[in-house]
């Protein structure tokens, strides 16, 4: 507990920006040569233009216009200043890789389509052609995406990936028919554009999911200095023909970087990140754009900074190399360094005590944004129990309208302002506010003011997957189901395997699964989740979370693991394709308000008989594919299996869901688990009085086991 903070804490709390600025500073040497890294986390409207018919919606670059009747569009969005492709001595060309997510949806379904394109190009004025040109630009190199077989281009089919250079028949061209790829499905889909200085390969990588696969789509041997010039411009281009196809770009990371020993810069590519870029509740309007103007900043777009430092060398630091200009940006850094520090003393002269004494700086400095109570209470009207929308772990939510912005978002409100509420907040404020991925739910902010401790987020409009499952007058389509599941398989394998350690959320649920306009899935509720160091198996907890999704392991040792989360996962697949809730109970009849079996050892039955395709939701009325369906029911029986040895993990989940591996061969019969006598002790030796206090038996059950009958936490 710091009951103040210090002078000196303040100096420490500002410290991360001399860090900071040093960073910056250390990397303009970098960046002076052409090596270009950013993304549309960090970039600003400003640094983007817009041309043609381009133009920005709900946070999401169009590149075409949206009206529902058929029309030709043509337009460009691009990074707006040059980046380095060449060294003007030696002609080496630059390597780079660039991770993109697009969606093509055809408002109507008999239209003949149109494409887009990762675009290089020498200028950035001009926009290529409606129709099969796909607004490419003369002189540009660009992988196409065309969903408009075009004879005059040699196209191969309407659905298929190509590389063209200086010209719009693709020099090579693949059907994306081969990898299960339909352009006109309506799904967001990835690709990953990689090439190398070095070995002159360009490798074209697509899949529904966001991890990319093991092996590209498309190779191609290019000597790239002969199609670009010193420097080039990036972005992407559409177009449509007499259609009413409307592309959207999702999100964009890009990073340039020469291999050449002799150039300074040599900066690895960073991994692609997978960040949450829509903010479906921002309710942004399209704005018009004029073929050359950039669109008016908007409060709920792009924010923060691009990584790119344009810079021109004095001619005669030009002549003595990069060890000089790296010398000068270091000197430099040095002097604002001193600069920094010395404001920091004068500012901390002046700093007044903390009215927040409970929370730690460390935790909350990297958190987006400190909202006041006073901010909240008007957002919420006074949290007006007509703005609730849920109740989450430990905390109901409020739809807010933000005064300042207009913004519309989600507060949660902490039900528990004790120890253990603060130990929720801290939870899961200091884990998901380092973490950026599409299928995470965005934490915008944070308030600790009188007692009171709330998170803020983007709201989902279509509310919870619970919700859409079991309480919307429509049932939810086979096609918004699947999305959702690999959206959800695609968050946990985040959390499990890309992040510098590994997050168990211990709470994967339908109710914590947010749903944005888009059906598009938003994992949430981090109060319970737990980081996890690489080199440090997990301490035994009491075992938290809800009942029908909770690991027999878990239960018994109370030892979350990511094969915990998997469990929870398979539960959820069920509980999608069934359209049955993990533990229901019966309405009426001499069962009333007995517990049923769970859900889990339902669809193990029905795959024991051969009947598992009946688990399927009736209220679908057939409209799915039966061989997707039953891939769909099987992945969740395995990931549910009783033994957490023979569970995938989620990166492999991602890849049965995505179709890029086979589902393995899921026994008949549910294997039972054991557990010996020793082993169990040793386990449960840590927690055994916590879980006598946090678990109770249900008196209406003779028989007490871990079997997820009759078990309920309060």
């Amino acid at each position: 507990m710091h009951p103040k903070i210090s002078k000196n804490n303040t100096l420490l709390t500002l410290f991360p920006h001399l860090i900071t600025i040093l960073s910056i500073f250390s990397n303009v040497a970098g960046t002076l040569t052409g090596g270009t890294t950013f993304d549309f986390q960090t970039l600003t409207l400003t640094s983007l233009k817009f041309l043609g018919d381009a133009h920005m919606f709900n946070n999401t670059v169009r590149l075409t216009g949206d009206l529902p009747v058929p029309n030709s569009f043509a337009g460009r969005v691009l990074y707006n200043k040059p980046i380095k492709f060449r060294q003007p001595e030696s002609l080496s060309p630059a390597s780079f890789k660039t991770h993109f997510s697009f969606r093509i949806v055809d408002l109507n379904v008999d239209s003949i389509g149109g494409g887009l394109a990762f675009v290089i190009s020498p200028e950035d004025g001009a926009v290529g052609d409606s129709g099969g040109f796909l607004g490419v630009p003369a002189g540009a190199v660009a992988v196409e995406f065309d969903s408009l077989m075009d004879n005059e281009f040699k196209d191969i089919n309407a659905n298929h990936v190509g590389l063209d250079l200086d010209s719009m028949v693709s020099s090579k061209a693949t059907d994306l028919d081969s990898v299960d790829i339909d352009l006109k499905s309506g799904d967001s889909v990835n690709s990953w554009v990689e090439f190398s200085g070095l070995t002159q390969q360009l490798n074209v990588s697509v899949s529904y999911s966001n991890v990319k696969p093991k092996l590209p789509l498309l190779s191609y041997s290019l000597n790239l200095s002969q199609y670009v010039n010193d420097v080039m411009y990036v972005g992407f281009s559409g177009s449509t023909q007499g259609s009413t196809e409307v592309h959207s770009v999702e999100w964009w990371s890009f990073t340039s970087f020469f291999d050449d020993p002799g150039s300074v810069s040599q900066q690895p590519p960073p991994a692609p990140p997978a960040a949450v870029f829509m903010n479906p509740a921002a309710g942004s309007t399209p704005a018009a754009q004029t073929p050359a103007a950039a669109p008016p900043v908007s409060n709920n777009t792009l924010t923060a900074h691009t990584t790119q430092k344009q810079s021109k060398c004095h001619n005669k630091l030009c002549k003595e190399g990069p060890g000089a200009v790296a010398g000068v940006v270091t000197a430099s850094a040095f002097f604002l360094a001193l600069c920094a520090v010395l404001f920091v003393w004068v500012y901390s002269k002046k700093f007044k005590v903390s009215k927040k004494p409970d929370i730690l700086v460390s935790d909350i400095f990297k958190t987006p944004k400190e909202f006041s109570y006073k901010e909240l209470k008007l957002a919420t009207k006074c949290f007006d129990s007509t703005r609730v929308v849920g109740h989450g772990a430990f905390g109901t939510v409020y739809r807010g309208v933000l005064s300042d912005t207009n913004d519309v978002v989600a507060v949660k409100r902490c039900s528990h302002s004790g120890d253990q509420g603060k130990a929720e907040f801290m939870s899961e404020l200091s884990i998901i506010g380092t973490l950026r991925h599409r299928n995470l739910l965005r934490l915008l902010g944070w308030c600790h003011e009188k007692g009171e401790i709330m998170l803020v987020y983007d709201l989902m409009p279509n509310g919870s997957l619970d919700k859409a499952l079991f309480e919307s007058r429509f049932t939810l389509l086979w096609s918004h189901r699947r999305k959702i599941l690999m959206g959800v398989a695609s968050a946990l394998a985040y959390l499990h395997h890309e992040c510098e350690n590994q997050v168990i959320h211990r709470d994967v649920k339908a109710s914590n699964i947010m749903l944005d306009e888009g059906f598009n899935a938003k994992l949430g509720d981090f109060g319970l989740a737990r980081v996890i160091n690489q080199n440090r198996s997990p301490d035994p907890t009491v075992a938290a979370g809800t009942m029908g999704y909770l690991a027999p392991e878990y239960l018994l040792t109370g030892r979350a693991s990511e094969k915990t989360d998997v469990y929870s996962f398979g539960a959820v697949v069920l509980e999608v394709a069934s359209g049955r809730r993990p533990i229901e109970r019966e309405a009426v009849g001499v069962g009333a308000n007995k517990p049923r079996s769970s859900l889990v050892d339902w669809a193990w039955g029905l795959h024991r008989e051969g009947r598992l395709l009946e688990a399927a939701d009736p209220r679908l009325g057939g409209e799915f594919e039966e061989r997707e369906m039953m891939k769909v029911l099987l992945v969740g029986l395995l990931c549910s299996h009783p033994d957490a040895n023979v569970r995938p993990t989620m990166r492999n989940v991602v890849q049965m869901l995505a179709g890029e591996a086979e589902v393995p061969l899921v026994p008949r019969t549910k294997p039972s688990l054991s557990f010996s006598t020793s082993d169990l002790l040793l386990n449960l030796q840590d927690s055994v009085s916590d879980l006598n206090e946090m678990v109770t038996l249900s008196t209406s059950s003779s028989e007490h086991s871990f079997n997820g009958h009759g078990l309920e936490l309060v």
